[in-house]
């Protein structure tokens, strides 16, 4: 990591510092800011009085801000490729632990020793989302000794048009100004005012970008072309929260797979389970097991040889789902499968359906389902969850697959007696 006290441009440096904030005024801010209920101009003037008593820096409105900005965020980065065929971590705002720097520098490509460049990948790891876009640098005054750079932003919420288009934009002012406090000013509006608008750099709305539509942003159409009626055990394994490895060598075709599947149990809305871009280290591979269901994306195909990951083993360079041994009980497929395969299969090679139409039908067949699991539920004296009656169901007589399906569909709802 570059040391600011190397720049040579003085005035630059000065900026730089002012952003580097005192940590411990910063954290008494943030603190205090937490403990607000709500947001009004009351609470944001006591903020920014309690603010300006404590400092006789100039520039009070920006640390203000950027204090604001931190209890909202995480942070962001910028990390450079030199023409030495270095990768450096040149810039941080405001901290990140030495885990999450090491991470990050594996998820940009330009530690990659194949030198692909990947414009855009995100992904999550232990409950923060991380977005990199990545660019190269062509004739630049500002960037003579780099190559290729990449900035990267963490966030709490998924969303990766949002924080494509918006880290595109944060490339074009880093690209200009070789500087990352002009990025912060337009982090600080967009935070602030929800907009940042350039004639020259480009114009973002955070409103334009909202959750439903990152949630449907995905096809699962495609999803149904590539599988046809074996899509039934990906939506099998979704809702007894298995765990689910996809494996494919471009992180792209990964990335557009595993964001889509989570649609596949829309009554949940769960996009947390989702871990696009997963490494075979030791790290990342301890985080996936403390989620007690997920979807993990790999480019290394040695993941297929490590069964303790996964439960359903996707290959989608192959087009082949395996289901693995530990889970094959509770994975037994049978007459209320086949039956959902063919709704799935049908509405999707329906051509006047679109994408949501799709994952519409599947939700009311969801829905159907679990209506008819709560129908074998009852309510305890103490008034906790309603849980499954187990001898309720099996007077139904349903077949063996079936009623193993539900009564695990139980144990995923959480509807099972301790």
């Amino acid at each position: 990591m570059k040391d600011v006290e190397n720049l040579t441009d003085e005035e630059e440096l000065e900026k730089l510092k002012r952003f580097s904030l005192e940590k411990k005024l910063i954290d008494n801010l943030i603190t205090y800011w937490k403990t607000v209920k709500g947001y009004d101009k009351r609470h944001t003037d006591q903020l920014f009085s309690m603010f300006t008593k404590e400092t006789d820096l100039i520039n009070q409105s920006i640390y203000f801000l950027a204090a604001v900005w931190h209890s909202h965020s995480e942070h962001l980065s910028t990390i450079e490729k030199d023409t030495n065929g270095d990768t450096l971590w040149v810039w941080c705002y405001p901290s990140t632990t030495a885990e999450m720097r090491d991470l990050l520098l594996r998820k940009c490509c330009l530690t990659d020793e194949n030198k692909l460049l990947h414009t855009f990948v995100f992904g999550q790891y232990r409950r923060s989302w991380f977005y990199i876009t990545t660019v190269e640098v062509q004739d630049s005054s500002v960037l003579e000794k780099v190559t290729h750079f990449s900035i990267v932003l963490t966030a709490k919420d998924f969303n990766p048009e949002k924080y494509a288009a918006f880290t595109r934009i944060l490339c074009r002012i880093y690209l200009k100004y070789g500087s990352p406090v002009k990025m912060m000013e337009s982090y600080i509006a967009v935070l602030t005012k929800g907009i940042c608008q350039s004639e020259e750099n480009g114009s973002f709305l955070s409103k334009d970008f909202d959750a439903r539509k990152a949630y449907l942003a995905g096809s699962i159409k495609d999803i149904v072309s590539q599988f046809g009626m074996e899509t039934v055990i990906l939506f099998t394994a979704l809702m007894l929260k298995k765990r689910i490895v996809v494996y494919h060598p471009r992180i792209e075709v990964i990335q557009e797979f595993t964001r889509t599947l989570p649609a596949l149990v829309w009554h949940r809305r769960d996009w947390s389970i989702l871990h696009s871009y997963v490494h075979l280290h030791d790290d990342e591979l301890e985080a996936l097991k403390t989620c007690t269901g997920y979807i993990a994306g790999f480019i290394d195909s040695k993941v297929s040889n490590r069964p303790d990951l996964y439960d359903v083993y996707v290959n989608l360079a192959d087009s082949e789902i395996t289901i693995s041994q530990q889970a094959k009980d509770a994975m037994t497929m049978g007459k209320l499968h086949k039956e959902i395969g063919q709704l799935i299969v049908q509405s999707a090679e329906d051509p006047d359906k679109s994408d949501s139409q799709v994952i519409k039908d599947i939700s009311l067949k969801t829905k159907e389902i679990l209506t008819n699991l709560a129908s074998f539920t009852e309510v305890s004296d103490d008034g906790e969850k309603p849980t499954l009656n187990f001898e309720a169901l099996k007077q139904k007589r349903y077949p063996p697959a079936t009623e193993n399906f539900l009564y695990h569909l139980a144990a995923a709802e959480q509807m099972l007696k301790i």
